[in-house]
């Protein structure tokens, strides 16, 4: 029986008080984030880190001193476990980019585990150069340190995923009947935000963003709710620089003066983390509040929902059937408009009407 290993990539979170100035270094000591030559970027990230470490512990003293990232990643690891069982014997493999696991223990594990494939599936449906690239990047190269070196086939991005989008629009569909039942609401898919410069040097993440909040909205649509009213945000902004808007807090600003409730999807994020527990749950709930919001009710993030957990496992799949050390998002061809530089999928870009969407 073949033995396929899944890596899941995710963020990372710290796991203790104590492991949130070192998450932070190595956060900001990734040149995908910080983009400066060292020495500047590890002076950089030894002052921002020793600046922020205080404030983060606060925000995760709001959630029990640590991140659950990881444990919600194991869970998911074994949900599509299950799910991929038909195909031989699968094991699926939490990997965070700043914190505990990271790659080379990962690889260990792998190594020990005796893949005969591996799948790389980032937990990020939409791609960055600042995420998904970031992991894989890293990965490759404490793979090639391990000479860990079996068949191995990248999964980019699959922003408009069936599974998922199924998943996103019915546990918005529940919190969208409670939120219109008590008066006018608009919807505000939120999504991590980056620096304007990233998106400019052809960064394709905010374009995949859009797409996957057209898809929910259709889908929402199909299904029965007429007259949605809807805007994707970011949030999540740090530092001086300009980044893509329009703001999450801004879009919650402006509803409270419209008179609207908000109902707020974490549209990039599949699991629970400091973002959605504290930002969206506490601070912009507080936002609301203090901005006459009438309602506000945050849907859930995806984590294990049958619908998700299934697109992941045909995700698995379709990577399975392409060739050996391919990089492809999930309908086997690049997605992104020629334009966006910074995609990682080498083929030529799609010129369809989905494309141009």
């Amino acid at each position: 029986m073949s033995r396929t290993a899944v890596i899941l990539f995710n963020l990372g979170g710290p796991d203790s008080p104590e492991a949130v100035k070192p998450f932070l270094f190595n956060l900001f000591n990734d040149p995908a984030i910080i983009r400066l030559p060292n020495p500047f970027r590890w002076l950089l990230a030894q002052l921002i880190s020793t600046r922020r470490a205080p404030v983060a512990r606060e925000i995760y003293a709001n959630i029990g001193g640590r991140s659950p990232l990881l444990p919600e990643t194991e869970a998911q690891a074994r949900a599509l476990e299950q799910a991929l069982a038909g195909i031989g014997e699968v094991r699926a493999f939490p990997c965070m980019r700043y914190w505990h696991p990271l790659s080379d223990a990962v690889v260990a594990e792998v190594k020990a585990f005796g893949a005969d494939e591996i799948v790389l599936l980032p937990l990020y449906p939409q791609f960055s150069t600042t995420t998904s690239d970031s992991s894989l990047k890293d990965w490759r190269q404490a793979a090639s340190a391990a000479g860990l070196n079996a068949p191995t086939r990248t999964v980019c991005c699959y922003p408009t995923e069936d599974g998922f989008i199924a998943a996103q629009a019915k546990l918005i569909a529940e919190s969208w009947s409670i939120a219109s039942a008590q008066g006018p609401t608009r919807l505000l898919f939120s999504a991590h935000g980056l620096p304007e410069k990233v998106i400019a040097d052809g960064d394709p993440y905010q374009w995949q963003v859009e797409r996957t909040c057209a898809a929910i909205a259709a889908y929402l649509t199909q299904q029965g709710i007429a007259d949605l009213d809807w805007q994707t945000c970011y949030q999540s902004r740090v530092g001086p620089m300009k980044w893509i808007g329009p703001s999450t807090d801004d879009e919650i600003v402006r509803a409270g003066r419209e008179g609207r409730g908000v109902v707020v999807v974490p549209v990039a994020f599949v699991s629970e983390h400091s973002e959605t527990l504290v930002e969206l749950d506490i601070e912009y709930r507080e936002l609301a509040q203090h901005n006459n919001v009438p309602h506000y009710l945050r849907v859930a993030t995806v984590g294990v929902t049958e619908d998700f957990i299934a697109g992941l496992a045909r995700v698995v799949c379709q990577a399975l059937d392409r060739p050996e050390n391919s990089v492809q998002p999930l309908d086997g061809g690049r997605i992104c408009p020629a334009q966006f530089g910074g995609c990682i999928c080498r083929g030529d870009a799609v010129t369809s009407a989905k494309a141009a969407a």
